[in-house]
């Protein structure tokens, strides 16, 4: 079972980020993104901040370094996608965010040249592919929202990266704690100068935002960055990208939507990137030469 906690912990952060669709279209209806983005880091970093508040006197200042790194990325990258997501469709959007899992292995390689699996790659590949059959209902027209989600995959995707290289060295927690307080902060700048400070408390809106804060904030990121001590950055990023096949899934059984052709071809694509990631088949076998008499 530890040989598979990194796989665990990200698939119950794509199912946790799958459920967050509904959520997050809850709380879009009281709040603007702005303040939907500031106030769930807000609330992630404060609830882990209360839960690890011993451990947390221990912080190094190089941890404390990456960890406003790590913040600043994330932030960038929700900010990407939710201004992208004001200029394009929300299906445009969701896949060229997912670009990200075939971006990370190829940052990986650029700047640390660290050896492209091909099993990896390969599901890479048809994860993005199955993404785009559960998502795509777009024109082939571009637009700055288009190009904004394009950015937001890299920012994710160095999120990724970073996280994978920071954690080999630094706590975890500290590592989750301080990017949280990062995002949260720089939340919290940004609606000053929008001038969105102040917040209303609705009953059921204040309920999908302490939803946000603490299951898809505070507990995703902290087994985010836990499992990626366990796995590499392409896996990590294929099964993170299972959260469109999550999403579906819920969909289907709790609002009661109907399966299509094309989000189940999307779904049997995912599931087989996730699979060829994992047992890593002999597609080719080699058959040596017979020598000569």
């Amino acid at each position: 079972m530890r040989k598979y906690i990194g796989e665990i912990g990200l698939i119950i952060i794509a199912i946790i980020w799958g459920s967050g669709f509904v959520v997050t279209s809850i709380s879009l209806d009281y709040y603007s993104a702005y303040q939907n983005m500031a106030v769930r880091f807000l609330i992630g970093a404060a609830i882990l901040g209360l839960v690890f508040y011993k451990k947390l006197k221990s912080v190094k200042k190089e941890t404390m370094i990456k960890g406003v790194i790590l913040g600043a990325i994330l932030y960038l990258a929700f900010a990407l996608q939710t201004v992208g997501l004001q200029f394009t469709t929300p299906s445009k959007n969701a896949f060229l965010t997912a670009v990200n899992v075939v971006v990370v292995p190829l940052i990986g390689w650029a700047m640390y040249k660290k050896r492209l699996d091909k099993h990896e790659v390969a599901g890479a590949v048809l994860a993005m592919l199955g993404i785009a059959f559960l998502s795509i209902r777009f024109s082939a027209e571009l637009n700055i929202g288009d190009i904004l989600s394009f950015l937001c995959a890299f920012a994710f995707a160095f999120h990724i990266i970073y996280t994978a290289k920071f954690v080999s060295t630094e706590d975890p927690i500290h590592l989750t704690v301080v990017q949280l307080l990062t995002a949260a902060i720089l939340g919290f700048i940004v609606l000053t100068f929008r001038g969105e400070l102040a917040i209303p408390m609705v009953d059921g809106a204040v309920f999908s935002l302490v939803y946000l804060g603490v299951f898809a904030t505070a507990i995703a990121f902290l087994l985010q960055t836990v499992a990626q001590k366990f796995i590499s950055e392409t896996k990590a990023a294929i099964i993170l990208s299972t959260e469109s096949f999550w999403g579906m899934v819920l969909s289907i059984l709790v609002l009661g939507e109907v399966i299509t052709v094309k989000m189940a071809v999307g779904a049997a694509l995912i599931l087989l990137a996730i699979l060829i990631s994992e047992t890593k088949p002999r597609l080719f076998r080699t058959v040596p030469l017979r020598e000569k008499a």
